[in-house]
């Protein structure tokens, strides 16, 4: 099954089998492995092991996962070699479940990172899962996770959480009504991006304005590339170098600050009690229940009922 590979992954293949080689690997199971998203050196040693006992390998490119295997010392023959990705996961799965039924160990693997994370894996897994059969994860590499890990998320009313809305629409209107959405969204969120049309994306988000955006170019890569600046300062970031609009990306927006979602409180809060109280009450009470500055929510009242007093035009 494995051929000589090069030196080091020859020892950590030769690791794999020392650390992981006496556990125990399930007959009938699915097995999700998270294969590195550009550095090859971001492969577990349970991975490796399982990669080399499993009865074959279902992938989302076959010629991508041999070359993968190939580097790592694996060989398999084209016939171990499952074809499934999006285009035909709902067929390819019930091949797969049928060879668990019979007792067969298949490793499933995407082009790169943690399979049914905006990649092909979560419709076979539940297929599995539907059969009464088991999946068993193995985790490892994610973009979402390592750019995560570097952004320094902090701040916000729910510091820490984040959530994940992966690749945004590629139609022009729907992309920015889904960022619009977003600007509703006080925790961080989570992008991926094509280089293909990183730069529309760019343009979407610069509506957010002040919001701190991280990006992630060439994660784990030789040309990796972190950097944080701001949504709307976001598109001449790409346009100040020749290579910035280059590679996978993954993005993250920063918490809303909690300075915005008193000032939409403080507003939402001012605008009830103004139908019921003089003004300077309601701001009053207004700042006390949001926490909203206080000359800011007198200066909106002073506003809000100069238009409620305009006299109406008809015509």
């Amino acid at each position: 099954m494995t051929s000589l590979a090069p030196a080091s992954f020859g020892a950590a293949l030769q690791a794999a089998r020392d650390a992981a080689g006496a556990q125990h690997y399930p007959e009938g199971t699915l097995y999700m492995v998270a294969t590195p998203i550009g550095n090859l050196a971001d492969i577990t040693l349970r991975a490796l092991q399982v990669l080399q006992i499993v009865d074959a390998v279902a992938c989302e490119d076959t010629r991508h996962t041999q070359g993968l295997l190939r580097a790592y010392g694996i060989e398999r023959p084209s016939s171990q070699l499952l074809a499934l990705h999006q285009h035909n996961e709902a067929e390819a799965a019930q091949a797969v479940v049928a060879r668990l039924a019979a007792g067969e160990r298949i490793a499933y693997v995407s082009d790169a990172g943690t399979p049914g994370v905006s990649d092909p894996g979560a419709r076979l897994a539940a297929a599995v899962h539907e059969a009464g059969l088991r999946v068993l994860p193995l985790p490892g590499a994610s973009s979402v996770t390592t750019l995560v890990a570097a952004a320094g998320l902090v701040g916000g009313a729910d510091e820490g959480a984040f959530v994940f809305a992966g690749f945004l629409p590629s139609k022009a209107g729907e992309r920015e009504a889904a960022v619009q959405a977003l600007a509703a969204e006080p925790r961080s969120v989570v992008l991926l991006e094509a280089p293909h049309r990183i730069e529309a994306l760019a343009r979407a988000l610069s509506m957010l304005g002040e919001r701190r955006v991280t990006l992630g170019r060439e994660l784990t890569k030789q040309f990796e590339e972190i950097a944080t600046t701001t949504a709307a300062a976001l598109p001449a970031w790409l346009a100040a170098g020749r290579d910035r609009t280059r590679g996978e990306f993954a993005l993250v927006l920063h918490p809303r600050p909690a300075a915005q979602d008193d000032n939409a409180e403080g507003e939402r809060v001012l605008r009830l009690l103004l139908a019921e109280l003089p003004l300077k009450s309601a701001v009053r009470l207004a700042a006390e229940i949001s926490g909203a500055p206080r000359n800011a929510l007198y200066e909106l009242a002073l506003r809000l009922r100069g238009e409620r007093d305009q006299p109406s035009s008809s015509g």
